[in-house]
């Protein structure tokens, strides 16, 4: 899989490119404005878009951001963290952040700076969406936030500092999380033992969806699933884009039952005909909506990856 097209719609709004020089939005809630640049206007386009964001009389009114490409240059420059911790006091209606909304055309996902993004949380204490793209240096301290609904981080490897963090966290509220903890070798370096904190269900009450993606320890998560508490209060459970055999699948369909789910996304697997069967006959059967697209060859160990690295 390769990211190759931009956010269309974000936080249940379609997005729409911010023009300095174009006419003000009607109501400027009724969009997610995207700023960005490109190669030829680099940093400073993009410094000149969001300074024009900020300085419009009707900025504290935008609900919802997407933050595109900010540099022509990948890999020497963070994301603007504190440019936008700095405008908190006019983006005063912010509820939906994405970070780092760029394709493949623009960076490649392992090239994507992030940096610590709880300075964002503490300073947006009413935002309810946050999307982040891109693991290298990102960071997350043990943060309370009454108000986060869904978190999203989508990268190659995400670092374990970031899960342990999550798992120390008080979010109350998060109904919808989703990690893609990618491979070691692009800093996804996260154990079972690092996640286990976010499956027991007590730091997360309002959980009902939970994604744990991409990743190349899934079997391990599988098997930690099967006894978890968080469980039997989620809605959907999202394993896909990673690396599911037998061995984490059966781990999972032989613990706690999984009929109260209405969707299991299991794509991008490495199952035998058999226990895609047996996944068929216990879930789809009982009214589950279960994705088993996308399936690999599960006798060719040598060709067994993650689907989103590099």
């Amino acid at each position: 899989m390769t990211i190759n097209e931009h956010l269309r719609v974000f936080a249940g709004l379609p997005v729409a490119a911010f023009d300095p020089h174009a006419a003000p939005p009607a109501d400027p809630a009724a969009r997610a404005w995207r700023v960005d640049t490109d190669y030829d206007g680099g940093d400073a386009l993009f410094a000149l878009r969001l300074d024009a964001l900020l300085a419009a009389d009707w900025a504290g009114r935008v609900e919802a951001l997407v933050i595109g490409q900010w540099t022509d240059n990948a890999y020497d420059c963070s994301a603007p963290i504190g440019q936008l911790v700095a405008a908190a006091d006019r983006l005063t209606g912010l509820r939906a952040l994405f970070l780092g909304d760029q394709v493949m055309e623009e960076s490649e996902i392992s090239w994507i700076q992030q940096g610590d993004i709880t300075p964002l949380l503490e300073a947006y204490p009413a935002l309810e969406v946050l999307g982040v793209r891109g693991g290298e240096n990102l960071e997350l301290k043990p943060v309370r936030h009454d108000r986060l609904r869904e978190l999203t981080i989508e990268c190659g490897g995400l670092p374990a500092s970031v899960v342990r963090a999550l798992g120390e966290s008080e979010l109350p509220a998060l109904a919808r999380l989703e990690l893609w903890l990618g491979t070691e070798e692009y800093g996804g370096d996260a154990t079972v033992d690092d996640v286990a904190p976010l499956l027991t269900g007590t730091r997360l009450p309002a959980l009902r969806h939970l994604g744990l993606r991409n990743a190349e320890i899934v079997d391990h998560v599988a098997a930690a699933l099967a006894g978890a508490g968080v469980v039997a209060q989620l809605e959907s459970l999202d394993l896909s884009m990673g690396i599911l055999t037998d061995t984490g699948a059966s781990a999972l369909l032989a613990g706690q039952p999984l009929t109260h789910l209405t969707v299991l996304d299991l794509h991008h697997h490495y199952l035998s005909a058999a226990v895609t069967d047996r996944i068929t006959a216990e879930l789809v059967a009982a009214g589950v909506e279960v994705d088993l697209s996308d399936a690999g060859d599960p006798d060719d160990v040598d060709e067994r990856y993650i689907e989103v690295s590099e």
